[in-house]
């Protein structure tokens, strides 16, 4: 149901996977194997890439998991444009032998003179937190830039390299004394959004603002005059320096409403803010000036009713105000993001969602005419351009993320953190599968194989079903999906209705209406690969994370064809999480509040009000600290299962968030599913079948 309900690879490591067929080792070299859980820490997560202002060097972060000590650390790289030099800057880890190090360093940022690198670090020195690093190209330690209170959720350098925009949350808890321990406090909660996941509880003083930084005296200045109750985010500088452009909400209770706008001040402290968009919806970032800092790009999604169902459009607005926004891509009915102005300011670099893939188009400002640079299949995230050269991450069915140099609509690979690892992996093959929906929807997705199947076996599969419901399954490299094929099992991905990638119709298809036709898309898909004979219909699986969670409990709701089930992180009754989770935005304006809409709440919520339907051993999984998508949902579904004696489980992790981050319960929770499948779809244990457990009399229904 929700975009930020992340999908299982998110949270388990965004690492996808396919090698359609390794190449021929040595004698001396052990034979590529299929990937196991020994494998899941070996990877290497490259992103972040930033390209310097001579475009000489490409800045990127990797991050690397230590699993003895249980913990990740991100680490600063820098490759040459060529890619003859590959340098590592900072060391989070000094070695996995020796994990302590210095911590993480993220959000690199060159400054515009190209002499120094920036980062974000929580290293100790003078000032507590997260601050601002600074580096020396030339060579030297690292040095803490910025010594503010509060939480840093962005920076940004000015043209002259002489300041920074700063984006802080303040920091409200009074300091212990010397020699005290905290004291914990009362929360006193006064918002209509009072919780978000990651973030805790809401409170009124807790609003992101800006400041200006002054590098040489450290002096901090509040950028606007405007109300302490707006939010401001994603500050950018004019490329002439006398203005920045940033977003927020000015609506009179902002909390109430997704009303984002582009707003742009002056460089100066105590600035008066003026707004240039004034569309009831979401106008956001990332922004982008214009080489002449005349005009602004910006991305617009949907209106209130149908936010979580956003195709983001993008939009160019004069910086004066001297005329409307301008909307440049409404031919394209694909989602956009990350926009970049040409030198000439005649043309946008973007990255298009389009239909399991994700590449960097060129779209013509005065036409809106896209040309798409990357013709292959494959996914790219972030990308980043300077002096000419541009630098993305991609990846690919059989590929890790890695930065690539795009030259002329060539990529060439500039880091190969994952080659030798890779070396050793036989992995399984990906295929597109496109399937007709109960009403001729055509319906596509991904199926992996296990590597090395024969042609004509029947495997057993798990149909693993991806969160949001705004998002894709696409041909980059996913970890769940590659651990699952190498443990013996087709998986299944399918972008049902309500998915990215193939319209703004099709994403909307299922609002105010979820569990029906993300189902019967899902089931038509599954009817599908069984009939083009890939897989085992006797020996199937259904799982998911966020709304996959969800849809899992739809499904079992639904049909009794999946020998077991695992849902994490997902709800089978909104009623639930009415008031619980962070969507409360959601729920009152798409559905309305449940004492105006009941039936329709008790529609929504099937899969817990005809639990006497469900019995398909259902594992349960969650975080105690999620507030995306709070445990009480898996608690509701879990107590209904076990009361009609369904064999389930309920598996809770403590101090884990939506998005799981400790390795050790990662590696516990692949381990758990696999014992889970390999016992009721492979029947590797003796077990009560569900359909022969002795159950309660059923009660009548609540039909939905």
């Amino acid at each position: 149901m929700l975009p930020v309900r992340l999908s299982l690879a998110l949270s388990a490591l965004s690492v996808s996977a396919l090698f359609a067929a390794a190449p021929a080792l040595s004698a001396q070299t052990a034979a590529p194997h299929p990937i196991t859980l020994s494998d899941l820490y070996r990877f290497q997560n490259v992103g972040s890439p930033v390209v310097s202002p001579d475009g000489k060097w490409v800045a990127y972060t990797v991050h690397k998991t230590d699993l003895k000590a249980d913990k990740g650390a991100t680490d600063l790289w820098m490759v040459s444009w060529d890619g003859s030099q590959d340098i590592r800057l900072t060391w989070g880890f000094q070695s996995i032998e020796d994990p302590n190090g210095l911590g993480s360093a993220g959000d690199p940022e060159w400054s515009p003179d190209g002499k120094y690198l920036s980062f974000m670090a929580g290293r100790p020195g003078p000032a507590k937190g997260e601050q601002v690093w600074i580096m020396d190209r030339r060579g030297g330690e690292a040095h803490q830039l910025t010594d503010v209170k509060g939480h840093i959720r962005g920076y940004a350098w000015s043209p002259d390299s002489a300041r920074l925009v700063l984006a802080i949350v303040p920091d409200e808890n009074p300091e212990p004394k010397p020699g005290e321990k905290p004291k914990p406090q009362p929360i006193v909660i006064d918002r209509y959004l009072f919780e978000q996941d990651v973030e805790g509880y809401l409170r009124d003083n807790q609003h992101t603002h800006l400041f200006l930084y002054d590098i040489a005296t450290h002096k901090l200045d509040k950028l606007t005059n405007s109300d302490a109750k707006f939010d401001e985010t994603d500050p950018v500088w004019s490329p002439d320096g006398s203005q920045i452009a940033f977003i927020s909400n000015h609506d009179h209770d902002p909390d109430r409403s997704i009303n984002t706008d582009v707003f742009v001040v002056n460089a100066q402290p105590s600035s008066t803010p003026r707004q240039l968009t004034h569309y009831p919806g979401i106008d956001e970032g990332r922004l982008a000036w214009s080489p002449d800092s005349k005009m602004i790009a910006f991305l617009r999604g949907a209106q209130l009713k149908l936010w979580q169902y956003s195709l983001d459009t993008l939009g160019v607005v004069p910086a004066d105000g001297s005329a409307r926004p301008r909307m440049v891509t409404t031919k394209l009915d694909r989602s956009v993001s990350n926009p970049i102005w040409s030198a000439d300011g005649k043309s946008i670099q973007v990255l298009v969602e389009d239909d399991r893939n994700q590449y960097p188009a060129i779209v013509d400002v005065a036409t809106g005419d896209v040309h798409r640079e990357v013709a292959a299949p494959g996914v790219s995230y972030q990308i980043s351009e300077h002096a000419g050269h541009t630098a993305l991450t991609w990846t690919t069915n059989s590929d890790p993320n890695e930065i690539y140099a795009l030259d002329h609509g060539t990529l060439r690979k500039l880091t190969h953190h994952n080659d030798a690892l890779m070396a050793q992996l036989q992995l399984g093959q990906v295929r597109d599968i496109s399937a007709t929906s109960q009403d001729g929807t055509i319906v596509h997705g991904l199926l992996t194989l296990p590597p090395g199947v024969v042609a004509g076996t029947k495997s057993p599969m798990i149909l693993f079903i991806h969160g949001g419901p705004n998002g894709q399954d696409g041909h980059e490299f996913t970890m769940t999906n590659q651990m699952f094929a190498g443990h013996g099992y087709a998986v299944l991905n399918v972008n049902y209705r309500g998915s990215s990638g193939r319209g703004a119709a099709f994403q909307q298809a299922i609002a105010d209406d979820w569990g029906h036709l993300e189902i019967q898309d899902l089931l038509a898909s599954v009817d599908q690969v069984i009939k083009d004979g890939y897989v085992d219909p006797n020996r199937m699986g259904v799982g998911g994370w966020s709304y996959g969670g969800m849809l899992t409990d739809y499904m079992i709701a639904s049909s009794n064809r999946f020998k077991a089930a695992s849902s994490g992180a997902g709800t089978g009754d909104p009623f639930a999480l009415y008031g619980v989770d962070e969507y409360i935005l959601q729920y009152n304006n798409e559905i309305g509040p449940p004492w105006q809409n009941t039936q329709q709440y008790i529609k929504l919520g099937y899969p817990f009000f005809k639990a006497y339907d469900i019995h398909t051993p259902t594992l349960y999984m969650g975080g105690t600290s999620d507030m995306n998508v709070p445990l009480v949902g898996g608690k509701q579904m879990y107590e209904a299962l076990k009361t009609l004696n369904v064999p389930t489980e309920l598996i809770v992790y403590p101090n884990q968030f939506h998005g799981f981050t400790r390795p050790s319960f990662i590696l516990d929770r692949y381990e758990r599913w696999f014992a889970w499948y390999d016992s009721w779809v492979l029947g590797k244990k003796d077990v009560t079948p569900a359909s022969e457990a002795p159950r309660p009399p059923a009660r009548p229904a609540v039909k939905p």
